[in-house]
């Protein structure tokens, strides 16, 4: 019982700072495109959001091996202990690199980037295959189980199309202080608002994931 405990909280946890950041890194973000807010200020709203943002970003890498590890304590899953180590010790470096990224403040050297991106894709691809695999009858995982593997990997599919959209963002919060501020200040809100619906989705998927969880359908 103190083992699912445990895990049940650190696994509430996690989907509470991941959909916390989230509206806290979204509400942040109006400041930036705010009309009569300084330079100044909206770069410092920007740093809030991106360090607000690490909230979610660190949720999402410990929602796996958390949802895992009380998947297996409730009798749902039954596992090794040396794969469950495995599982936490990867989860545990990747939360480093990404840790690590970020206090590079944009000078992290390009293969940190690209090994961050490439485990990404790799959880996506593994979280489909295994959930798909499952849900075709050819597992032993609940219905249920399988569905938030999918959300998860939607999350996380949605986390790196945010990022391709953000791109811009750098650029125009450069160009606030030169002579085309104006059109830096365009770029900024048509940036925000395209990646909005993106974030709305995520929620969409946690909450989907929450429900899941507590409906357990077979």
């Amino acid at each position: 019982m103190t083992e699912i405990a445990i895990f049940t909280l650190l696994h509430l946890l996690v989907f509470v700072y991941w959909l916390g950041g989230d509206l806290g890194a979204f509400y942040t973000s109006r400041f930036l495109i705010k009309p009569g807010i300084s330079t100044d200020r909206r770069m410092l709203a920007a740093k809030v959001v991106n360090d607000v943002d690490m909230a979610p970003r660190t949720a999402l890498i410990l929602a796996f091996p958390t949802g895992l590890t009380l998947a297996h304590v409730k009798g749902w899953i039954s596992l090794p202990l040396p794969v469950l180590v495995i599982v936490w010790l990867a989860a545990l470096g990747w939360l480093a690199l990404a840790w690590t990224i970020h206090m590079k403040h944009g000078a992290a050297p390009a293969l940190w980037r690209k090994t961050d991106l490439a485990i990404r894709w790799a959880l996506i691809t593994g979280l489909v295959a295994a959930a798909l695999w499952n849900m075709a009858g050819e597992g032993s995982l609940p219905l249920f189980l399988s569905l938030k593997l999918l959300a998860l990997a939607g999350c996380t599919g949605f986390g790196l199309f945010i990022r391709s959209v953000l791109k811009p963002l750098g650029p125009a919060l450069m160009g606030l202080s030169g002579p085309d501020a104006p059109a830096a200040e365009a770029s900024l809100a048509a940036t925000l608002n395209r990646a909005r619906p993106l974030v709305t989705g995520i929620w969409a998927l946690l909450v989907i994931a929450a429900l899941l969880a507590l409906f357990k359908p077979v």
